[in-house]
């Protein structure tokens, strides 16, 4: 029997009853949860009523925001998670609130974002009987999850949130789907905390094997032209310095992929750009020179890999990961190198030679200057002609030094402000990688505000996009949530477009969008709002747009038929990149 006194419970003692829903507050607080995005409905309500108690006063234990859907709310979950390193959370309601969340969820999954959902349920005497706004959610996110359960007794809540966050953010972090019936939500029982730390047959830290430290050691001071690619794994497991000290010793030249944007300071010498379908020209035809490839923490996705039999077939390949299921799955790899990078890197380190590569990292120039000649410089500095992204997302990150948070929506504006922002602090990208989720973006920056509170959130989105989820300009109005939009009109679905006219002969089937007046939008929603049409006008903006307390929107007039390059057509080795597209 618990010790009957307070222990700083908010006025309920240790072993009091308490309802299952009271017992969920109690949970999240012990995880350390202070901010909860969420929508309330009918079988959460009792969750809700909780949360009324513990998120007024001097003595609130959450902030909660409330979002204008709920795949909002799990997006925002994912932003806060992003940048601040801890698990997000969200709250919504059953059935169609539940369901709504799961493209959030499958987001997470892809990109290992570790979030905990917890969704109201019919009470467990209703279930099977098609009730109102009853699903089987268990059922429906289980293949995109690393764990989905159903909480059907008030004493399994302490347990089953105890046991979701350290799934949700141990290993390779990821979602977590709770499903909470009504009766476990009002129902009481005996309030104990409880802390979950092993879970049977789950490994999220494999055991180092020795012997393949000392294998990719050695391949590597062999080698005469090594080249690294850096994943998002390195952000998730804090190990930015162990991999500074890795490549500086070694001397190598790295690429990093798109969530691995921020992995490594885009401002030094050893970083040669970004990986991918549209990312430099450098990093993707030299991953066709290198002898020693070695990866860390990142996946071997179709995006960097192009055509998978050809790549990289000259080179020995070293992968490092914490996940078993990426070994061999899509690129077959030599050494395999399983473990917590932030303990594996450090292992390989210190069986380096200080090494020097400079004729081969010179060697990248070549292709460096080609790309800056015909892509970056024109791309950044037209002279004529309408607005460019390029352009656009050049001068914001001068604006901002480079130390603000990107977040970025899906398309052509995902890749081009990826392309020429420069990341150099830890965790400032947060984009939808692996899932491609249009409308991801907005509701992602406003929770990277609430998640890097003290740092600049530029939002870069589509017209597409935006009007994804353009409701949740109602969340930043509410909030004033700091969150400064790029909005890049072009009128068109600008990545679905230059597709059209890549391999469907220019046939713009239902990409050319109407859009509404957003001047008017933003008045609407009470935020500050400007136009930028003309390049002379653009710097001073843009500076007026960051010196503006709060969330701000600046429309920028693009150019409607702007492709992005370089770009490796599907199904083409990375070697055929091409740094202008024929029609």
């Amino acid at each position: 029997m618990a010790e009957n006194k307070n222990n700083g419970w908010g006025g309920v003692c240790i072993g009091d009853e308490c309802t299952g829903a009271e017992i969920l507050m109690r949970a999240l607080y012990t995880e350390n949860v202070k901010t909860i995005f969420g929508y309330p409905g009918g079988n959460i309500m009792p969750v809700y009523d909780a949360l009324y108690h513990r998120t007024r006063g001097k003595d609130a234990w959450f902030n909660h925001i409330l979002v204008r859907h709920e795949q909002a709310a799990a997006h925002a979950a994912q932003g806060f998670a992003r940048v601040s390193g801890e698990v997000g959370v969200a709250i919504v309601t059953s059935g169609p609130g539940a369901t709504n969340t799961l493209t959030g969820v499958a987001d997470a999954m892809m990109d290992s974002t570790p979030l905990v959902v917890i969704a109201g349920q019919v009470g467990v005497g209703a279930l099977g009987t098609d009730a109102f706004q009853e699903v089987d959610l268990v059922g429906c996110a289980q293949p995109i999850t690393k764990w989905a359960y159903q909480i059907r007794r008030p004493e399994d809540v302490a347990w089953a949130v105890s046991r979701a966050f350290y799934i949700a953010r141990s290993g390779r972090p990821g979602p977590v789907v709770l499903d909470f019936p009504k009766n476990a939500q009002i129902h009481k029982c005996k309030w104990e905390p409880l802390k979950v730390d092993h879970v049977r047959s789950y490994v999220p830290y494999p055991k180092v094997d020795n012997d393949k430290i000392r294998e990719a050691a050695a391949l590597i001071n062999s080698a005469k032209k090594p080249f690294a690619l850096v994943g998002q794994g390195v952000e998730l497991g804090e190990a930015q310095e162990e991999l500074k000290a890795f490549l500086e010793k070694a001397d190598i030249p790295c690429g990093r992929t798109l969530l691995g944007l921020s992995a490594f300071p885009a401002d030094h010498p050893l970083d040669m750009g970004m990986l991918g379908m549209h990312g430099n020209y450098c990093t993707n035809m030299k991953t066709q020179e290198c002898d020693v490839l070695i990866a860390i923490g990142m996946r071997f996705s179709d995006r960097i890999t192009g055509l998978p039999s050809t790549y990289a077939k000259q080179a020995k390949i070293i992968h490092l990961d914490i996940d078993h299921a990426e070994i061999n799955k899509n690129i077959k790899v030599d050494i395999p190198v399983l473990g917590d990078c932030k303990e594996t890197l450090p292992a390989i380190t210190a069986l380096l030679d200080k090494n020097n590569h400079k004729e081969w990292i010179d060697s990248f120039a070549e292709y460096q200057k080609l790309e800056e000649e015909k892509v970056i410089e024109p791309d950044i500095h037209p002279t004529e002609g309408a607005l460019l992204m390029g352009e656009v997302a050049n001068v914001v990150s001068e604006v901002t030094n480079g130390e603000a948070v990107l977040v970025n929506d899906v398309g052509q504006n995902q890749m081009i402000s990826s392309r020429y922002f420069k990341l150099n602090k830890k965790r400032s990208i947060v984009t939808s990688g692996g899932f491609g989720t249009m409308g991801f973006g907005l509701p992602a920056a406003v929770g990277a505000t609430f998640g890097a509170p003290d740092r600049t959130v530029c939002f870069f989105c589509g017209d597409g996009g935006f009007q994804m989820s353009i409701q949740e300009l109602g969340t930043i109005m509410e909030q004033q949530a700091p969150v400064k939009i790029i909005l890049l009109n072009n009128n068109y679905l600008g990545n679905v477009r230059q597709w059209q006219d890549l391999m469907f002969d220019g046939r713009h089937s239902f990409t050319r969008m109407l859009n509404p007046d957003y001047s008017a939008v933003a008045k609407g929603y009470g935020i500050p709002y400007d136009v930028a049409i003309d390049r002379k006008d653009l710097r001073a903006k843009v500076e007026q747009m960051i010196a503006t307390k709060g969330p701000y929107i600046l429309e920028c007039a693009i150019k409607e038929d702007e492709d992005i390059v370089p770009m490796t057509l599907p199904g083409k080795s990375v070697d055929e990149m091409q740094l202008e597209l024929n029609y």
